[in-house]
């Protein structure tokens, strides 16, 4: 059997209209046959004729033939028209823009090889026609483009696919994120909770200190009740051990300033402050990330 290249359904589609047009071909043929047989029915009734009379009926046939002919022409270029407006139409529902070659239509191989399509296409329709003469039903033509709509749910599933993917890649980068400041988060309280620390053992130094005055202070007030004739010394003694006091008093102050100083150039706080602080970057730059 010749093939045209095409699909199977779109030969099956040919070989409907090549039954459509061989019908009204062999329509037309019978009509001109007719045309001849009317002229002998009619016209050939006497044994001889003139040259005139032969020239009348001669023309006469002519013009039948002719106007037969002309409509059936005519007719079939007006079928032609309204088929491809059938196939533009479906192309154009799919948003397509079909392209004919009309200079294709006068090429000899290409029309040999549609002649001899039609040949063999005839022949096997003949034989399966003496097999079985129920003939197979046709696809309605609306139903072309099925081809074109598979293809285009098959590439939104796939943008798909890659929408649901690179949302994925985002949601684990926001988790890793969220991990990374809850142990920021839990670093900035360990690091509180140490100065914390620090600061209620220079709180506890400071009650000491306050617990010898009030012990110095205390004897102070019992060595004055149980001799007045060291008052003068007493009093002296005092104002001994309020500059001792005061001292002391600057002495923590200056050991609490020092402390705290140490405790600020030491390596762990310097570099706990710029974990905390390239971390905070992060975020912000995750969060405009993920913004965007």
């Amino acid at each position: 059997q010749a093939e045209l290249g095409i699909n199977e359904h779109h030969q099956n589609e040919v070989v409907s209209y090549m039954r459509f047009a061989r019908f009204k071909r062999g329509m037309c043929l019978k009509t001109v046959d007719s045309c001849f047989q009317d002229l002998k029915d009619s016209r050939l009734v006497e044994e001889t004729f003139t040259v005139d009379e032969v020239i009348d009926m001669l023309d006469g046939l002519q013009s039948v033939v002719h106007s037969e002919v002309e409509s059936e022409l005519i007719n079939t270029t007006y079928t032609n028209v309204l088929l491809l407006r059938q196939l533009f139409s479906q192309a154009e529902k799919w948003y397509l823009k079909l392209q004919t070659d009309v200079s294709d239509l006068e090429n000899r191989e290409l029309l040999d090889q549609v002649a001899e399509f039609e040949k063999s296409e005839y022949t096997s329709s003949n034989k399966k026609s003496t097999a079985d003469p129920i003939k197979p039903k046709l696809a309605p033509l609306n139903e072309g483009g099925s081809e074109l709509l598979n293809k285009t749910v098959a590439y939104l599933q796939e943008e798909n696919e890659k929408l649901k993917t690179r949302l994925r890649t985002i949601e684990t980068q926001a988790t890793a994120a969220l991990d990374e400041k809850s142990k920021l988060e839990k670093s900035l309280r360990d690091l509180q909770m140490i100065q914390g620390d620090q600061k209620n053992n220079a709180n506890q130094d400071i009650t000491e200190l306050e617990n010898k005055v009030a012990a110095l202070k205390s004897q102070f007030e019992k060595t004055l009740n149980d001799s007045t004739t060291n008052q003068k010394f007493l009093e002296e003694d005092l104002v001994t051990t309020k500059h001792n006091l005061l001292k002391v008093q600057d002495q923590l102050s200056t050991a609490e300033k020092e402390l705290e100083k140490k405790f600020q150039q030491t390596a762990a706080y310097r570099n706990m402050k710029e974990i905390l602080t390239k971390k905070n970057e992060q975020i912000k730059d995750l969060r405009r990330r993920l913004s965007k």
